[in-house]
């Protein structure tokens, strides 16, 4: 990662990434990055089902992320279809992945869609609930389950929980034994793998907080199947994230079957399931290029079947987690300009610093991991000269950028709404209080209606948790 400690303004970015041309022609928009229903009307202005983006302003208010409904069931269903296809209709199940968006409001999409939901603590499990998600389709993941999360689980009966620790091991069997309970169980395990977009590498990723080495796996597999009161069912990997193709699963698919075959010949017992994970990419800019479900799940099962025919065993039910990959491309973020302060950089170049009334509180991912996004002037098309931005939310940081490059129309002014898509995974779910800003509401568009699914925040709610 290339983030400065005192920020992403900080770091040695040169002008401009070079992947970032000045566009041919700044009004465009490339499909890749926008939710299905995104077009541009008539006149120029920003539509999301039909509905112009001022009127959405106006009603709503900015910033806010505007969600395509259909868009992001039409993602899930097409994992869901290109999972159970590749790998069988009793197999090849698909989680969706909580941690990237989750309300009570995609709760039930996930439950209509007929695929599964991943959540990750209590909370998340609560949401669930609350939606009438059913509770043998969740898996409950965390590195920390507290005893009270996991006893809410059991109480709950969900269906599999992702054991990451002996401590965890030692928590839920005392429970699951005094409730007289036999849960389903996986256990996380550390391939040695750690994936980064197109890049790989199979050494030196232990020391990270997550999961059980090889070795040490093997060995709690053999405690639990020894206790007789949890029910091992499978092995869980997961190896990163904004991933863009299968070959980083190689290594790690090899080592967990063969850990998978390891832990059956000596325990003398069948493990039904495997977790693949998630982390699949989406495009954030015009450097991403991510590879649909169908070329991801036949990917996946090329690997998995011939390191199972390798080892002569039975390929196990295969599940994977996607959550970017679906909300992410179904939601942009809506802000308002309320300052232009053009920058001279060096010699004849210039910086247009764009300032709008949202920031990191509503996006972190950019100070937080150098993120890239897009942007788009959404209440207009312009005729000026593309010129490079950069736009800054309204919080008291240097490091609070929203969009680090981006060519926007020379004009850019006061007032102007500015549209920045692929907010939908990890904006929200992330959004803090920083400087006391509430944070924005969530609005699902839908056959050309728009509703709220989750509220905007106001200052009393903030100062309701004040107690002075």
């Amino acid at each position: 990662m290339r983030s400065h400690e005192a920020g992403v303004l900080h770091g040695d970015y040169g002008h401009r990434p070079s992947w970032l041309h000045p566009p041919v022609d700044v009004n465009d928009l490339l499909p890749q990055l926008w939710a299905d229903t995104v077009e541009r009307n008539n006149d120029g202005e920003l539509t999301i089902g039909g509905i112009p983006v001022s009127v959405l302003a106006e009603e709503y208010g900015t910033p806010a992320y505007f969600l395509d409904e259909a868009d992001f069931r039409r993602r899930l269903t097409e994992f869901r279809d290109a999972f159970a296809e590749a790998f069988g209709p009793d197999s090849g199940h698909v989680y969706y992945a909580g941690k990237s968006f989750l309300c009570k409001a995609v709760a039930r999409w996930v439950a209509e869609c007929g695929t599964n939901l991943d959540i990750c603590t209590e909370g998340e499990m609560l949401t669930a609930l609350a939606a009438d998600f059913p509770a043998d389709r969740l898996t409950f993941h965390g590195n920390n389950k507290s005893l009270a999360e996991l006893s809410a689980a059991l109480d709950a009966g969900v269906g599999r929980i992702v054991l990451d620790s002996y401590d965890e091991i030692d928590r839920l069997t005392a429970l699951a034994r005094a409730a007289d309970a036999r849960p389903s169980v996986l256990l996380r395990v550390k391939a040695g793998v750690e994936a980064h977009t197109h890049e790989y590498i199979a050494t030196a990723h232990e020391d990270q907080k997550f999961g059980l080495s090889l070795d040490a796996a093997a060995d709690a597999a053999q405690q639990i199947v020894r206790d007789d009161v949890l029910n091992l069912v499978g092995l869980h990997s997961h190896i990163g994230s904004q991933i863009f193709d299968t070959g980083a699963f190689e290594v790690a698919a090899r080592r967990v079957i063969a850990l998978h075959h390891r832990i059956q010949t000596e325990n003398d017992t069948r493990l039904p399931q495997m977790c693949l994970g998630g982390g699949f990419g989406m495009a954030y800019t015009t450097q991403d290029d991510p590879r649909s479900p169908t070329e991801l799940a036949d990917g996946l099962r090329k690997i998995v079947d011939h390191e199972c025919a390798a080892l002569g065993i039975e390929r196990p039910q295969i599940s994977v987690e996607p959550g970017r990959a679906v909300c992410g491309p179904s939601t942009f973020t809506l802000y308002r300009v309320g300052t232009v302060k053009p920058v001279q950089l060096d010699g004849d170049r210039v910086r247009s610093y764009v300032s709008v009334d949202g920031g990191m509180s509503d996006n972190l991912r950019t100070a937080l991991y150098d993120a890239s996004y897009s942007a788009t002037l959404a209440s207009r098309v312009s005729n000026a000269t593309p010129v490079l931005a950069r736009i800054v939310g309204k919080h008291c940081e240097s490091g609070d950028i929203v969009v680090k490059d981006e060519f926007l129309p020379g004009d850019v002014a006061v007032g102007d709404l500015v549209a920045v898509p692929g907010t939908g995974a990890y904006c929200r779910s992330m959004a803090s209080n920083y400087n006391h800003v509430p944070r924005p509401p969530v609005v699902a568009v839908a056959d050309g209606e728009a509703r709220v699914i989750v509220r905007r925040e106001t200052v009393a709610d903030l100062l309701r948790l004040d107690v002075g």
